[in-house]
């Protein structure tokens, strides 16, 4: 596995989001997120996808759709299924997947990724783009991938997570309190995520400059 050092601390002792919170944020967001966030995000959103492609199984499920911007990545013969709690980036989605012709896309559900409507082994793997600082509770978001996800499937997760120190630390912890304003919590942890991050089995830096990190996790077992 290579792996990359990164902060494993627990909770967020910072400004608390919640589903409202969220919802506001990415209404506020829907309509300039491709262009604002598109391009620094497409480096680790093609890494995951690609990483999707090629494991084994069809039934996809990504969580945190939001405008769609890595569905036209998937593998034609992948069958996905994207959620999100932002009614206005999934109209986006829908949008996108009009204009592409994006047969594969079976379906984009308003859903809260916390307390999924999923049957339990629904999906062979399950992606998380830029989601796991978004929301409120991290590793329960997990424990739902995880009960979504069948035995022997795959969880992925691109993310930004927090730096140890330097001039990135300080502005990460600057930030926090902002939580609630920006939709994400800047200064989040791969131990905010994971109970123990040695159940990850690859951990990679993405581009651009490591900003972002790919883990997978297969799901060997439920919790």
């Amino acid at each position: 596995m290579a792996e990359r050092k990164l902060i494993a601390h627990a909770g967020h002792p910072r400004a608390a989001l919640d589903t409202e919170a969220v919802r506001e944020a990415y209404r506020r967001w829907a309509g300039v997120y491709d262009s604002v966030f598109g391009g620094v995000s497409g480096a680790g959103r093609r890494r995951a996808v690609a990483a999707v492609n090629r494991l084994p199984g069809r039934r996809v499920l990504e969580v945190g759709v939001g405008t769609g911007l890595a569905l036209p990545l998937y593998d034609p013969r992948k069958r996905v299924v994207g959620i999100d709690l932002s009614r206005d980036m999934l109209a986006k989605a829908r949008d996108r997947v009009q204009q592409e012709k994006l047969r594969n896309v079976e379906g984009l559900v308003e859903m809260d990724a916390e307390a999924m409507a999923f049957a339990d082994g629904s999906f062979d793997i399950a992606v998380a783009m830029f989601t796991a600082t978004v929301v409120p509770d991290a590793r329960r978001l997990f424990r739902e991938m995880r009960r979504v996800v069948r035995p022997g499937g795959e969880l992925l997760f691109v993310n930004h997570f927090a730096a140890e120190g330097g001039l990135r630390w300080w502005a990460e912890r600057t930030l926090a309190p902002l939580s609630r304003v920006l939709g994400w919590h800047p200064d989040f942890a791969l131990g905010d995520l994971l109970d123990d991050p040695r159940q990850a089995a690859e951990i990679e830096p993405c581009q651009p400059f490591g900003l972002f990190t790919l883990v997978r996790v297969p799901n060997l077992a439920f919790a």
